[in-house]
């Protein structure tokens, strides 16, 4: 999809499968404002990309991303400004048209805590540990917690973990909904790319369609989805991947789907 190089992270496409990776190990990824920049420029292309049907995010290292890289912006160093555009990050992950997966390796707080919650899935291995952490440096957030946080674990665990942030072990986490599932390290990136490689095989219109209807569903009335469902309903059933998806499942096969 694109050829470009990034100094903060770094991008694979396999196939319909793309891969973030933030990648600055040596600092445990923590965030920068190139970093920030980057990934908003990336999201925001490939968003327009067909032919990427799944995009993981991930860490590179020990860590996923523990947020702002505080010794970084403490040491004096320059650091580009930044633009209010690319706080959009975690608005790009959530309602661009490709389904995208956290896959949490490893320390994840802040404002790397606010990009996972922007996906639609989060996988973690069982050695990582995610925190808002927000608190304990004196801001009150960034990266959209307050609106993905609440939908994800409920509006009193949501304000608990904000007010009173700790870190939670994976399994914790998956206990309260902040994860989907829980993996052994030693297993983790086979798990999660078992459950890429199913999603990425998924009918293209079918998962596009779902996808954009629980983003629309989140400002729409009941009786308002219900009609743009319906519409779009009749539309995917009437679809060669809907008839193909049919037989095959009498047929008892694969079916061989064409996005048409």
């Amino acid at each position: 999809m694109t050829d470009r190089t990034f100094e903060t992270i770094l991008w694979e496409q396999d196939g319909g499968i793309g891969t973030i990776t933030i990648n600055r190990p040596e600092h445990f990824n923590g965030m920068t404002n190139t970093m920030l920049r980057e990934t908003y420029e990336l999201l925001h292309d490939v968003a327009q990309e067909d032919s990427v049907t799944v995009i993981v995010l991930t860490g590179a290292g020990k860590a996923f991303c523990p947020g702002a890289d505080l010794k970084h912006y403490t040491s004096g160093a320059p650091s580009e400004p930044y633009r209010e555009e690319h706080f959009n990050v975690p608005v790009l992950l959530h309602e661009m048209p490709q389904v995208t997966i956290a896959a949490i390796n490893g320390a994840c707080a802040g404002a790397g805590l606010g990009w996972a919650c922007g996906c639609d899935l989060r996988y973690a291995a069982r050695s990582a540990k995610l925190n808002t952490a927000f608190l304990d440096v004196a801001v009150a957030g960034d990266m959209g917690l307050p609106w993905t946080l609440p939908r994800l674990v409920g509006a009193g665990r949501a304000r608990e973990l904000s007010l009173l942030p700790r870190k939670l072990s994976a399994d914790e986490a998956a206990a309260i909904g902040l994860v989907n599932e829980v993996f052994d390290d030693e297993t983790f990136r086979a798990e999660v790319r078992a459950r890429v490689e199913r999603i990425a095989a998924a009918a293209p219109l079918a998962r596009r369609a779902m996808k954009a209807h629980y983003v629309a569903a989140e400002s729409m009335s009941f009786a308002d989805f219900i009609t743009l469902e319906t519409k779009d309903h009749r539309t995917i059933t009437a679809s060669e991947d809907c008839k193909e998806a049919f037989l095959a499942f009498v047929e008892k096969r694969t079916p061989r789907f064409q996005g048409k």
